[in-house]
């Protein structure tokens, strides 16, 4: 089987996080959100992985090229990397990688994790993966008949029809078939609002007698902003804490209390502090004296005299707050 991630955009929601970091590379829980998928998409099949493409944009650098590679070698697989240089949308995307369009496929948007316990069933010509939301008209839906086989994708349906809505993770029997699907979409210059999209060439699929089923997740985790990214990390940390060890014994912790699940990485200082929950520090971060609740802070920064929440931190970033000196009466407040 090969894995296809498309994540060439620049995550601007992210931003100033991805102004020097792909956001697929961002920490969740010590592990990049990118990493963390792949492992979550190795979890649910018994298939080997021969192959993992990440489709990027030509600016992401080498630096980036050589940590996705790194990933793809870390879980015994070959890594690719593609380029798509122009954002022409999701089918436009996919193709980028179209050599390794062939086989089992599985796709996967690389700004989405989920938490599942099936396994895949490569019998099956397709299967697209969803989750119920309460409010259906900003996703696009999937529609089932009694033998919970797909009928139809609905774009951002206006009035209800499924409440079933696709987090961006497919599977193919057949990749070659895909990719002919695909080729047809540009080759027709088949658009939706100027770009070439997925959900076209699987309707196109699924008129011409290709099987769609749909597996729902038990979790869907989004990465598409600060807030997002600070939820799937508690997250994350909860659903790992019994499974991964979070806090590296390289890490020094003196007169200070770490309140569980935190990741706490390599060779972390944590002084006269109080951190978590829901914290991830990133390796070599020094806190001091600080008081830090649901927040990232990423490798090499510096926290001293502060209280976070809800907050995320860069690499190298330096945030020291100088201790203050009061003269307040009685009955004074200060807020």
């Amino acid at each position: 089987m090969n894995i296809i991630i498309p994540m060439a955009g620049m995550g601007k929601r992210m931003r100033p996080h991805t102004l020097t970091t792909a956001k697929p590379l961002l920490p969740i829980a010590g592990k990049s959100i990118v990493q963390r998928l792949v492992e979550d998409i190795l979890a649910t099949s018994n298939e080997k992985v021969e192959e993992i493409a990440f489709i990027i944009g030509p600016s992401f650098g080498k630096e980036v090229e050589a940590n996705l590679l790194n990933i793809a070698s870390t879980l015994g697989a070959q890594g690719k990397i593609v380029y798509q240089n122009e954002p022409l949308g999701t089918a436009h995307a996919i193709l980028c990688a179209a050599d390794s369009l062939k086989g089992n496929v599985f796709i996967a948007f690389a700004d989405t994790l989920f938490k599942a316990t099936f396994s895949i069933d490569t019998s099956k010509d397709a299967i697209i993966w969803t989750q119920k939301v309460e409010d259906p008209t900003a996703f696009g839906v999937v529609k089932l008949n009694d033998k919970n086989e797909i009928i139809a994708f609905v774009e951002k349906p206006k009035e209800f029809v499924s409440d079933l809505a696709i987090i961006g993770v497919y599977y193919f029997r057949d990749g070659e078939g895909l990719k002919k699907q695909l080729q047809r979409l540009i080759d027709e210059d088949i658009k939706l609002k100027g770009e070439y999209q997925i959900t076209d060439a699987m309707d196109h699929m699924l008129q011409n007698g290709v099987k769609f089923y749909t597996d729902q997740v038990e979790e869907w985790l989004d990465c598409g902003n600060k807030d997002a990214t600070l939820y799937t990390n508690e997250r994350i940390l909860d659903i790992k804490k019994n499974e991964e060890k979070l806090v590296s014994a390289t890490a020094k912790i003196e007169n200070s209390t770490i309140i569980a699940p935190c990741y706490i990485g390599e060779n972390v200082i944590v002084k006269n502090s109080v951190v978590g929950p829901y914290v991830s520090l990133e390796a070599n971060v020094v806190v001091e004296d600080s008081r830090i609740v649901k927040s990232i802070i990423q490798s090499h920064s510096i926290v001293k005299n502060m209280q976070l929440e809800n907050s995320m931190l860069g690499k190298n970033v330096t945030y020291i707050e100088k201790p203050q000196e009061l003269s307040l009466g009685d009955f004074s407040t200060k807020l």
